[in-house]
């Protein structure tokens, strides 16, 4: 059991609210599938737009426009698709690709084929939490849409009302301290008053270097933890003590 005294709560999604495993087999393939459709029912969108800018600058161009002129061979849209099949091949966690894959899991979600993973003793802490006057986000490599997606279409059902913020990489890397200290700020509490779960040591040596508290989440399927990794371990939320 963790006593943690704090009125503030960041969870991680992947090995940690969820099964790593329904991220990979289900989620990733169901972008993958469709990837080709949606680019081509819905190119020229702002939303598209608004993601192929984000592509260019995540690999280092100054513009998509840019980008497009220097391979002026390849038709724009092939060059956004192998760019992001890349990334979706190599398991990047980037701005742009985790946006575009946001915005194709909308529909999975909506139709129903899709329902968001969570285990059991997720949502009964976190109702224990929030009776404790605990604030309680969300902070994934996946976007803010895709995050909303996951938790407003869960095998739980709708889940977005326990949550009073969310945040992406747009606020910064995972594994940087800084991130965690803009999204404490955020919070509007001291770094010490908020636990950061996650499933990853980077993440939470980032979030302890900003002077959060951690726990690393041993879930089902996740990466075995090293025998000198630093921070306390849990197997279910319910072992966290109420804020």
């Amino acid at each position: 059991m963790i006593e943690f005294s704090g009125s503030g709560i960041l969870l991680d999604i992947e090995g940690t609210t969820s099964s790593v495993s329904f991220v990979y087999d289900v989620m990733f393939p169901f972008a993958r599938r469709e990837l080709d459709a949606f680019l081509e029912k819905h190119w020229g969108q702002a939303s598209v737009d608004g993601v192929c800018e984000q592509v260019a600058d995540d690999a280092g161009h100054d513009s998509f426009a840019i980008w497009c002129a220097e391979n002026a061979s390849v038709a724009p849209k092939d060059l956004l698709r192998d760019e992001v099949v890349r990334l979706m091949d190599g398991d990047a966690k980037v701005t742009g690709l985790k946006s575009l894959q946001g915005l194709i899991w909308r529909s999975g979600f909506e139709s129903g084929e899709l329902r968001g993973h969570v285990y059991p003793d997720v949502v009964p802490a976190i109702d224990a939490w929030r009776a404790n006057g605990c604030d309680v986000r969300v902070y994934s490599s996946g976007s803010v849409t895709a995050q909303k997606l996951f938790f407003g279409y869960s095998q739980a059902g709708d889940l977005l009302d326990r949550f009073s913020g969310h945040y992406d990489t747009t606020i910064g890397p995972k594994k940087d301290a800084a991130s965690y200290s803009r999204i404490g700020e955020d919070f509007g509490l001291a770094a010490a008053d908020i636990l950061f779960l996650s499933d990853v040591v980077a993440e939470l040596d980032a979030a302890a270097l900003s002077g959060m508290a951690t726990a690393l989440c041993l879930r089902p399927g996740n990466a075995a933890a090293a025998a000198d990794q630093a921070h306390p371990t849990i197997e279910s939320f319910a072992e966290i003590g109420s804020c």
